[in-house]
């Protein structure tokens, strides 16, 4: 699944649509503007990989998201790369 530039609560529902059972990678390079609802729909993605024996990989993930998935205490779940000191 590839993320589109805008990922917030007004695009949750139909982003969750879009993820399908079956998403092993989502791309999150275009990712621009988004909430905690672009770390809530990662984590479901990461559920559903799961409930199949599966990994879930994150690609392109900008600096802010893995900011964002630190803060919720998520980022090492999610696989995602540590950010990188200021």
């Amino acid at each position: 699944m590839k993320l589109p530039a805008t990922a917030t609560l007004a695009q949750a529902n139909e982003l969750l649509r879009q993820l399908g059972e079956d998403t092993e990678v989502v791309d999150a390079s275009e990712l621009a503007d988004f909430d905690s609802s672009a770390v809530a729909l990662l984590l479901e993605a990461r559920r559903r990989a799961a409930a199949r024996g599966r990994t879930l990989r994150i690609d392109g993930a900008q600096a802010q998201l893995v900011e964002l998935a630190r803060l919720y205490g998520v980022d090492e779940l999610l696989g995602l790369p540590a950010a990188e000191a200021a």
